[in-house]
């Protein structure tokens, strides 16, 4: 990860992110984004990007292990987050989905991890607390309620299933709005080229259709050279 890949990639939309990651492979076919459709707390902020820090939460039951072994762990929890090498998102997958009610990333929580310097969260859970979260700091979660539940930590840095996506420890994650994609480690050095190389493309036709006089012939002109240099 080079600081201009980085910065570029803080300026990108996800979607813009997975097409690039085809344009960087030469083919179609990408499957490594989330299905459905997920909620932003800051939809205007810049996306989520960083290496995955991991987690699986649950919360519709109390914990059975001994409170002394459930705080440990969420010690543990805690500072595994806070080694985190920059940038970093947390990404923290809820047990109980579908039916997710306790909302892990409140103000207290997000703050928490805001201070340890990660730069957002992605979760098929729960958040809450909105319009008191940090700026700063995007959470892309499935859902919002008022409660936490019996939320408590069950594993720490183990691979993670978030909306039909698999995130590893140490995966690529970009998030915004539209959800999240995992960017394969065989393309990060290409796709800082892939992402210029694409939006380049696509303003052949933006340019044309923003034209006055724009019409179906300049737009067959258009089309043909867009044609020609996409994936």
């Amino acid at each position: 990860m080079t600081p201009s890949l980085l910065s570029l990639l803080r300026k990108v939309d996800t979607p813009t992110v997975c097409d690039a990651i085809e344009f960087a492979q030469g083919k179609r076919g990408f499957d490594g984004f989330t299905r459905g459709t997920m909620l932003c707390s800051a939809p205007t902020e810049p996306p989520v990007v960083g290496f995955a820090r991991t987690a699986k939460i649950a919360a519709v039951h109390p914990p059975t292990e001994a409170p002394e072994v459930i705080r440990q762990r969420r010690m543990a929890y805690y500072e595994y987050m806070a080694a985190a090498p920059s940038p970093a998102v947390a990404v923290i997958e809820d047990l109980d989905f579908p039916d997710c009610i306790g909302a892990y990333w409140g103000e207290i929580n997000t703050t928490v991890h805001k201070g340890f310097g990660l730069s957002g969260a992605l979760t098929n859970g729960v958040m809450r607390d909105l319009g008191d979260l940090p700026a700063g700091f995007p959470v892309i979660a499935g859902s919002v309620g008022p409660s936490h539940g019996f939320v408590h930590v069950r594993e720490i840095d183990t691979p993670v299933s978030i909306f039909g996506l698999t995130v590893r420890p140490g995966d690529l994650v970009h998030a915004d709005r539209h959800g999240a994609v995992v960017v394969l480690a065989e393309v990060i050095d290409r796709l800082e080229d892939a992402l210029r190389r694409l939006m380049q493309t696509e303003r052949i036709v933006l340019d044309a259709a923003r034209q006055p006089g724009f019409d179906f012939e300049a737009f067959q002109q258009a089309w043909a050279a867009f044609e020609k240099s996409r994936v």
